[in-house]
């Protein structure tokens, strides 16, 4: 019952927010007019935008079938892209991309992988995606002030904000993973302070699944320190992945005829993007994304170009992701675990004959 809550909640979330974005991009501008401009667009170029969104939900089930291997756990890189899929169908549609890891904990559950393994896997895979944006924003604030100040004068604020977020995130996970001891006193402490002000009633069941979690986090600190190798190769993994995804931006910008801008500079400023709504509580930054794409993208596209150029990069680097992993996800829900199942009905029925 509390599941079927939550999905309605996140659902009606996901419409409200989808139809206050539409009304905030849409109201006053002549949709006839942008789609006479969005018809003029060569559709060549859109084709290895869509390839550079299979690539992107591609890029984590490599992650992920290389991990297991490492853990000796032997899985089919199509069962792998399933289990990406279904992370990033649920990631796009929940506030803060929270669906995405529990919703891959259960299908893999279903293939019969204990939830310490598919845990620790899917912490990794989170600690080097959110690190390789910390990497992209410190840079670009260490050795990127001209890039800053020319391109991003009009966002500051949520450049920094978002910044600060992710590596408060990283730090706070790579606390969890090194010193869980001490993780685990500032959240006693904390549920503590949160008791006494009465926020929330005393519960054991609460301190006890803190004990578990600090388990798995053991578990995970042990797996880095002795896979070093392993982990950075998925670092590695992890940036193409995240670089192929902005890249659709820069197919859409030569799909209208565009050309004179570098594509170094247009991959950058989808990653500033990136950086700075990935902590916002929205699903898939719906809303705030389109907005800071309509304040930065203006040298890049002109004036003219900038809505429909908006229009058909989020359409590629959100609404395709959607469409795709929502169709992967049924594909998922249909296919993962029925072979074991069906495996274990048989040896069942051998035992009673």
């Amino acid at each position: 019952m509390g599941n079927k809550k939550k999905m309605l909640f996140n659902v009606t979330f996901l419409v409200l927010v989808f139809g206050l974005t539409m009304y905030g991009v849409f109201h006053g501008e002549d949709l006839g007019q942008i789609l006479n401009i969005i018809k003029t667009v060569n559709p060549a170029f859109l084709i290895p935008g869509v390839l550079c969104v299979v690539i992107f939900i591609w890029g984590e089930s490599i992650i992920i079938y290389y991990m297991m291997r490492s853990l000796g756990i032997m899985l089919k890189k199509w069962t792998c892209f399933l289990f990406s899929s279904v992370g990033f169908f649920f990631s796009c549609i929940t506030p803060s991309a929270s669906g995405g890891q529990p919703a891959q904990i259960y299908y893999m559950k279903k293939e019969k992988i204990p939830i310490p393994v598919s845990t620790l896997v899917l912490m990794i895979v989170t600690i080097t995606y959110k690190l390789v944006l910390v990497v992209i924003g410190l840079g670009l604030v260490i050795f990127g002030q001209g890039f800053i100040h020319k391109y991003l004068s009009g966002m500051l604020f949520v450049f920094y904000l978002g910044i600060a977020l992710n590596v408060f995130c990283v730090a706070a996970m790579l606390i969890l993973v090194f010193h869980p001891r001490l993780a685990r006193n500032i959240m006693v402490k904390g549920l503590w302070l949160l008791e006494r002000m009465h926020l929330v009633r005393h519960k054991q069941s609460r301190i006890d699944k803190l004990e578990e979690s600090m388990v798995q986090y053991s578990q995970t600190a042990v797996y880095l320190k002795s896979h070093t190798m392993v982990i950075i190769n998925v670092f590695l993994i992890t940036v193409f992945q995240r670089l192929s995804l902005f890249l659709a931006t820069y197919f859409v910008y030569r799909s209208f005829g565009l050309k004179g801008k570098s594509i170094v500079v247009i991959v950058l400023l989808q990653a500033v993007i990136s950086v700075a709504v990935d902590m916002l509580p929205l699903p898939g930054g719906m809303g705030i994304s389109e907005k800071l794409f309509l304040i930065i993208f203006v040298p890049i596209f002109g004036v003219k170009l900038l809505l429909p150029g908006m229009i058909l990069s989020r359409g590629l680097g959100y609404y395709t992701e959607l469409i795709i992993s929502a169709l992967l996800t049924v594909t998922a829900n249909f296919t993962i675990g029925k072979k074991r199942l069906n495996e274990e009905k048989g040896i069942q029925n051998v035992r009673i004959l």
